[in-house]
């Protein structure tokens, strides 16, 4: 079922790391973006571990307007956890997520909210004329591509941290780690598949420096692997595992009958020959990867005969049913 519609019309989540001169400026522009379109909202601004004043203007934007709370952190924990904690703080009908550096416009919110209630379980940000260095578009472009691919979502743009969903989106997505990225792929696999992607305005940046590194992508190629077992193989591991294992013990035991064949019929000596050891080594690779597939299974199987095992959306059973 659904859940309740009580509460502000929006809850707005934007994580904070450093960004002590752009909060009064996104407060105000938020603020006027909201009244102005008549929704009633509510704002988390969490603040990841900042080293500056960050917290100290947080606590001021709350003084003046209660409807802008702020969370701290007692250490830098990453873009996911502040997504998390303001998932399960969100009480509003629509939940929008954004940067805190000015860079993304809070006046798109209504449009992507016209488009999210067309049908739509989350709508997507899509920054396609960004104010980033040539070298950070090369790697977007790229880190994009890939995960289009790989997700099958047809997404330009999976790093744009404006988007908005539907409450009940946020409320089954589990963000940890660095999935922050992948929300539109965690979505999916909770069977929120109904998303769609809008062009939105990018600014350059204003105040302070950017967080952006080649490590981040490397993390992000990473969590990608992730995404990709979890959203595809986490309640059939065999499948993955048994797979591949499979194709090893496959490839080592042709390779070890053809050493065999070669020395039974041709005289051919095989202890000292390369091949003997790889096909050896297939084999037990195989039955390794089998092992993992079987062990998965074991921990799987137990979760999956749980009674909360699969979200139900809804359900219509008549009252004489009620007891069976």
């Amino acid at each position: 079922m659904g859940l309740p519609m009580a509460g502000p019309d929006l809850s707005i989540i934007v994580p904070v790391f450093d960004e002590e001169d752009s909060i009064p400026e996104l407060v105000d522009r938020i603020r006027s973006v909201c009244d102005g379109a008549g929704f009633t909202f509510e704002a988390f601004l969490i603040d990841d571990g900042s080293t500056d004043d960050s917290w100290e203007v947080i606590e001021t934007m709350n003084e003046r307007d209660s409807r802008f709370a702020g969370v701290r952190f007692r250490r830098n924990y990453g873009k996911s956890a502040a997504l998390a904690v303001g998932f399960r703080k969100a009480r509003g009908r629509y939940v929008i997520t954004m940067d805190a550096d000015l860079q993304d416009d809070p006046s798109e919110i209504p449009g992507l909210i016209a488009l999210l209630e067309t049908g739509y379980d989350l709508v997507s940000g899509w920054k396609k004329k960004r104010h980033d260095p040539l070298f950070k578009k090369i790697a977007s472009r790229l880190f994009n591509f890939v995960t289009r691919i790989i997700t099958r979502i047809p997404l330009h743009d999976f790093n744009c941290g404006l988007k908005v969903y539907r409450r009940d989106v946020v409320k089954h997505v589990h963000v940890y780690g660095e999935l922050h990225r992948y929300v539109p792929a965690l979505a999916k696999w909770e069977g929120y598949d109904r998303i769609a992607e809008k062009e939105v305005q990018h600014h350059a940046r204003k105040f302070s420096r950017t967080k952006f590194g080649l490590e981040r992508y490397l993390r992000g190629f990473l969590d990608l692997l992730s995404v990709f077992f979890m959203t595809r193989f986490a309640v059939r591991p065999m499948h993955f595992f048994g797979f591949f294992g499979t194709l090893a013990f496959i490839g080592g035991f042709i390779v070890s009958l053809w050493i065999s064949i070669d020395k039974l019929f041709f005289g051919h000596p095989i202890g000292d020959r390369p091949l003997l050891l790889f096909g050896v080594m297939m084999i037990l690779v195989g039955i390794q990867m089998f092992s993992i597939g079987l062990i998965g299974e074991m921990i799987v199987v137990p979760r999956m005969k749980r009674p909360d095992a699969y979200d139900v959306a809804d359900e219509h059973i008549p009252q004489t049913f009620s007891n069976l």
